[in-house]
């Protein structure tokens, strides 16, 4: 759900009690529309993230890192001139509105102590973050809105700064029972509960709604239909509800579904009954960080790899294709023997037949029957020529059987190879990830590199690190480089290989250490094996395992791939939980 306004009122509250008085130490900006802010409280240092991205805008402190761009943008500049080194005297949140005010004790230029805001507006894609004076003058903004984007309100360099334009609906704070009741009375259309509650009142969210219908009554149909008598009772109610959602407590629910997080509140939800988990969290900020902090980085993973992506795609279609064409043309090769046969026939009929028949008539001694056949043959060309030219057909079908067999094995090798990259720029979590991805592409010749710094060798990433419940280490690759490294290089012989059977995935070793894994532990590298793989959204999904020594790399082979023999295989389930378990800490 998005951050609606009573809970942001909960997070501002929050942020409250830990940050007046801390000081702005660093100013980051990983994305366009997100910001970094590094404090230093009375409780140490924390990170406040603030996004405008307007697919999850937010607010809250962050435990996750994020790379940040090797150049820092000039939004990022400008904060950092303007901010640096300045404390934080008040955090406001106009009633019933999105929007969060950071107040801020700095510098000038001279030395001057002067006021500077960072306001914070969480309006879907409507989303900004803005840097004012304390005159309430914009000194700039992650998003400008100039006249022809919107004629109500500009937010430019220069303007001063409004509240964004009210939706004219009531406030659940400032409204009365009369005002509640009122609108109730002139309901003469079918209206869901939910429905008005949305139409009719700011900063409840549809999650909510729902559920306040469900708590007074579960049966409610449409309100045209209710008595006066019982329209008030149920105005009543909202009010009462109102004034509880506002004066708290509230606390920070996180709802699950099919045990993966699917949404967010402040108050335990019923209406969907066992359907739906609610885990109360420790705070509003460690809710919001957990929910978003996996989608997050696929968002920004997604939009990194996006041309790479691309790329590999394009080719992997264009091998396809060329295949399908190659294959269609083998078919056709098929009938060789047919133009052999003719070419036989024709040279043992030879003595008659003469220039400028157009077919031969003859019988087919290949046949046990003896059955006649029809000849197809050239008038302009002699029955030698003919016959020459049916042998010359044949050895053009054979060669190029045998040319397009050799070249749909390669395309089938370098199709594999391109579903491999694939299934890895899918997993890639870092930065680091996707350049070691490319500089892989770019030494099979996929790719033409455009870095200026050609001959800086860039030290290649390690593999990910586990460690089983009985204390043995488990490696994971990342890419095919890195599965390379891993089962060629930095394993021993007696180590265990795993590797999903014909699904593309990760390289795992289980490093044995010279004695007998126990069943745990090996049962646990499959499943990592199983997670890291194309099939981690599946059940059941087949691991074969094999030492070390029994894995060989072909003469030629493409990064990443293998042959294995003498193997066991095991079906386990993917479990992502058990791999953030036993991450190496």
């Amino acid at each position: 759900m998005p951050l609606d306004a009573i809970t942001l009122s909960s997070v501002v509250e929050e942020l409250k009690s830990h940050m007046l008085g801390a000081k702005l130490d660093k100013i980051y900006q990983p994305t366009r529309d997100q910001v970094v802010f590094l404090l230093r409280t009375k409780d140490g240092a924390s990170r406040l993230l603030l996004s405008a991205n307007p697919s999850a805008p937010r607010v809250h402190f962050t435990r996750e890192t994020v790379e940040n761009p090797a150049s820092p943008p000039m939004f990022c500049m400008l904060l950092r001139k303007h901010l640096a080194g300045g404390r934080f005297e008040d955090i406001t949140q106009p009633p019933m509105e999105r929007v969060v005010d950071f107040s801020l004790g700095c510098t000038d230029e001279f030395g001057d102590p002067v006021t500077r805001h960072v306001i914070l507006e969480i309006m879907g894609r409507n989303s900004n973050l803005i840097l004012t004076g304390g005159d309430g003058r914009i000194i700039d903004c992650v998003r400008r809105v100039d006249y022809e984007m919107s004629e109500q309100r500009q937010v430019l360099p220069g303007l001063y700064y409004h509240l964004p334009p009210s939706q004219h609906k009531l406030s659940p704070e400032t409204a009365t029972l009369e005002d509640i009741t009122a609108l109730l009375q002139h309901i003469d259309t079918p209206t869901r509960p939910d429905g008005f509650l949305m139409d009719h009142f700011a900063g409840l969210p549809p999650l909510i709604c729902r559920e306040l219908c469900f708590r007074y009554d579960s049966s409610l149909g449409d309100l045209n239909t209710l008595s006066l008598s019982s329209r008030y009772t149920f105005g009543a109610y909202l009010k009462a509800e109102f004034q509880k959602l506002l004066e708290g407590p509230r606390a920070p629910y996180l709802l699950l579904k099919n045990g993966a997080p699917w949404d967010y509140t402040y108050l335990p939800i019923f209406q969907y009954g066992t359907l739906v988990d609610s885990q109360r969290q420790e705070s509003f900020s460690a809710l919001l960080d957990g929910f978003y902090a996996k989608k997050d980085a696929a968002a920004r993973m997604k939009s990194k790899s996006q041309a790479t992506l691309k790329t590999v795609t394009n080719l992997r279609n264009r091998t396809a294709r060329k295949m399908g064409n190659q294959r269609k043309e083998l078919a056709g090769a098929a009938d060789r023997d047919l133009f052999r046969i003719r070419g036989e026939l024709i040279t043992a009929n030879l003595y008659r037949m003469e220039r400028g028949q157009t077919k031969l008539i003859a019988e087919n001694y290949y046949d046990p029957a003896l059955k006649e056949v029809e000849i197809p043959l050239n008038p302009t060309l002699s029955p030698q020529q003919n016959a020459a030219k049916y042998f010359k057909d044949y050895n053009k079908a054979k060669n190029a059987e045998q040319y397009l067999t050799e070249q749909i094995a390669k395309g089938e090798t370098e199709l594999t190879y391109l579903e491999s990259i694939l299934d890895e720029l899918s997993r890639a979590e870092t930065e680091k990830d996707l350049t070691d991805i490319r500089q892989e592409l770019i030494s099979q010749g996929y790719l033409r590199n455009t870095d200026k710094k050609k001959r800086m060798k860039t030290s290649p990433s390690k593999p990910m690190e586990f460690v089983s419940s009985a204390g043995l280490r488990i490696r994971v690759g990342s890419n095919n480089m890195q599965n390379d490294l891993l089962t060629l290089k930095s394993s021993y012989k007696s180590d265990l290989w795993f590797h999903t059977q014909k699904i593309h995935g990760s390289h795992v070793i289980l490093s044995c250490e010279g004695r007998e894994p126990d069943e745990q532990s090996v049962l646990e590298a499959a499943q990592l094996a199983a997670y890291y793989s194309q099939a981690r959204e599946s059940q059941n999904v087949p691991v074969d395992y094999c030492p070390v020594k029994q894995v060989k790399k072909p003469a030629g082979a493409k990064p990443g791939m293998v042959i294995y023999e003498h193997y066991n295989t095991l079906y386990v389930d993917p479990n992502g939980e058990l791999a953030e378990h036993l991450k190496a800490k």
